[in-house]
């Protein structure tokens, strides 16, 4: 089953600066924790910030692209997790008609967050995120411990100036 997503916000991984991207369902229900590259939460930051360069940053190239393409970004989908890898998939339609391409979720949601196309994850990731990843809930070890603290903790107004 897919859970429509919204982008949270932004935090940063206090034992590593590393940042991470939540999403949340429009429910309100589940919370998605993504970690993902400094450039790529840029690139996001950017887009909740409407923040526009003179000269296009490469999420922006891309939806320039699939502008003048005449084809519409009409979903991404969180769609999988492996290994603690989330794997993506960007949804198009066009006068030819639709098709979709393997994506890493910071990509696909930077260029979601800039065509205005809705964002779902499947049940199943959600639920695999609560049991995998760097807050591993079954890690009994004091690190997975703290993780699992710390991810249980997270609410909106932890995000700063990011959230939405």
């Amino acid at each position: 089953m897919l859970h429509e997503m919204e982008v949270a916000g932004l935090a940063l991984d206090p034992s590593n600066n590393t940042p991470i991207l939540v999403l949340k369902s429009l429910d309100g229900e589940q919370t998605l924790p993504i970690w993902i590259g400094l450039l790529e939460a840029a690139s996001i930051a950017m887009a909740l910030q409407n923040v526009e360069f003179s000269r296009p940053m490469t999420h922006d190239l891309f939806k320039n692209f699939v502008d003048t393409l005449a084809i519409s970004v009409d979903k991404v989908e969180v769609c999988d997790l492996q290994e603690s890898t989330f794997f993506a998939r960007i949804f198009f339609k066009g006068e030819e008609g639709e098709f979709s391409l393997d994506a890493r979720p910071s990509d696909a949601i930077a260029i979601a967050l800039r065509t205005k196309s809705p964002i779902f994850a499947e049940d199943e990731v959600i639920a695999k995120s609560s049991t995998s990843g760097p807050a591993v809930a079954e890690d009994e070890s004091e690190e997975g411990k703290k993780w699992a603290e710390y991810l249980e903790k997270l609410n909106p107004e932890d995000f700063g100036k990011y959230k939405m």
